[in-house]
C-alpha cells in the first residue's frame, strides 16, 4: 500500500504518541505536527527530521500531500477541526470523545459518510491484544450469554480542567463495552450519580448504571481520587466469564468456568417450578497467551487499512457517536439526581 500522507493536530500530552506511532508505521507519512506552539511541537520532533511544523491548520489542509489529519486537541475543539478536515476532504483520526455533544457528532459521522472519507475514534484501548482477545471471546460465544459487566477504573489522577471525571475516563470503559459485546446488544438506559469531594468545580467520583434489553446490566466506577490504581473489568456469561486486571501483566486476561447453574423450567413439574434448582459450577481457569503490541500502533495500522479498502474502521464514527450518547444520558441523570434516562437512539 502507498503510504498515507499524514499530518498531527496537536503537540501537548497525547499528540508525541500519535507521532511516534505514525513514524514507525510503514502505510503512513507524517508530513506535519500542527500546533499553536510551534516551539513545542519541533521539541516533539527532535532537531533531525524532515516532517514540519507549523500552527496554521488552514496550511496543512491545504496541503495536498496530507490525506489524513490525527486530532489529538481538546474535545471542545474536535467539532470545529474535525468539520474543516472532512470539507477539506481529509480522512480523520480524532481522540475520544468524538465531541462533546451527541448532535455535532452526529454531523459529522454524516458528513464523513457523505463525503466517502474516514472517520475513526482513538479507541486506544479497543485495539490493545487484551481487549481483542476479549471481543473474540464473546463474539466467539465462549462465555454463553452476557449476564453482567462490572468495570472499576480508578487512581490518583490528574483533575481535568475542562472535563469532568464522567468524560474524561468514562469513554475508554464505554468504547470497550460497546466494542466487546454483541452487535445487537446496546445499552438502551443508563444512571450515574457523581460527586466532589475535593470542592474542584466538577465531578471527581462517578458511578454509572447501564440497562440493556432483558435482565443484563453494566456497572462502571471511575474516580480521579484513589489513592490505589486499579483497572479491572469482569464480564459474566452463563456458561464462563472473563476477568480483565490490566495492571496484571502475568495475567491480564483470565476466563474462569465458574458461575451459577439453574435448572430450566421446563425440565421441572408446574409444582416444582417456584423452587427451581440453582447449583454452583467450579470448574477451571484459563489464561489466554496473549502477545505484547503497543495498541497505539494498532490503531494507526487500522486507520490507514480503513482507507485504503474503503471500509468503516473498527471504531468509526458511529461508535464514537454511540460513546456520547451514553456519556450525555448519564451526565443528565447526574443533574436529575441519579434518574434513569434512556439513551437516544442506536446508530
Amino acid at each position: 500500500m502507498k503510504p498515507i500522507g499524514l499530518a498531527v493536530i496537536g503537540a501537548g500530552y497525547w499528540g508525541p504518541n500519535l507521532v511516534r506511532n505514525a513514524q514507525a508505521t510503514p502505510t503512513l507519512r507524517l508530513e506535519w505536527l500542527c500546533d499553536l506552539d510551534t516551539d513545542r511541537a519541533r521539541s516533539v520532533l527532535g532537531p533531525y527530521t524532515t516532517v514540519r511544523t507549523t500552527d496554521s491548520y488552514e496550511q496543512v489542509l491545504a496541503d495536498p500531500n496530507v490525506a489524513a489529519v490525527a486530532i489529538a486537541t481538546p474535545a471542545a475543539t474536535h467539532f470545529d477541526l474535525v468539520r474543516a478536515a472532512l470539507e477539506a476532504g481529509k480522512h480523520v483520526l480524532v481522540e475520544k470523545p468524538l465531541t462533546p455533544s451527541s448532535a455535532e457528532a452526529a454531523k459529522l459521522v454524516d458528513l464523513a459518510e457523505e463525503a466517502g472519507l474516514t472517520l475513526m475514534c482513538d479507541h486506544t484501548y479497543c485495539y490493545t491484544p487484551a481487549v481483542r482477545k476479549i471481543r473474540e471471546l464473546v463474539h466467539g460465544g465462549e462465555i454463553g450469554e452476557v449476564q453482567f459487566v462490572d468495570s472499576v477504573r480508578i487512581n490518583l489522577g490528574l483533575v481535568q480542567p475542562d472535563v469532568d471525571v464522567l468524560w474524561d475516563l468514562a469513554p475508554h470503559d464505554l468504547s470497550i463495552l460497546d466494542f466487546v459485546l454483541p452487535q445487537g446488544m446496546r445499552p438502551v438506559a443508563v444512571a450515574a450519580q457523581a460527586a466532589d469531594p475535593i470542592v474542584a468545580g466538577r465531578a471527581c467520583v462517578a458511578y454509572l448504571t447501564l440497562w440493556f434489553a432483558g435482565e443484563t446490566m453494566a456497572h462502571v466506577h471511575v474516580n480521579w481520587l484513589s489513592p490505589t490504581k486499579i483497572r479491572t473489568t469482569v464480564i459474566g456469561g452463563s456458561r464462563r466469564t472473563i476477568v480483565w486486571d490490566d495492571l496484571n501483566p502475568q495475567q491480564r486476561v483470565s476466563v474462569h468456568d465458574r458461575g451459577v447453574d439453574l435448572t430450566p423450567a421446563s425440565r421441572l413439574a408446574p409444582d416444582e417450578r417456584r423452587a427451581a434448582l440453582i447449583s454452583y459450577r467450579v470448574g477451571d481457569i484459563q489464561v489466554p497467551a496473549l502477545p505484547e503490541r503497543e495498541a497505539l500502533r494498532s490503531v494507526m495500522e487500522e486507520f490507514a487499512t480503513a482507507i485504503h479498502e474503503g471500509r468503516p474502521a473498527l471504531t468509526d464514527g458511529r461508535a464514537g457517536l454511540r460513546v456520547v450518547r451514553l456519556l450525555e444520558a448519564a451526565s443528565r441523570s447526574i443533574a436529575a439526581g441519579g434518574s434513569k434516562e434512556l439513551v437516544e437512539g442506536d446508530s
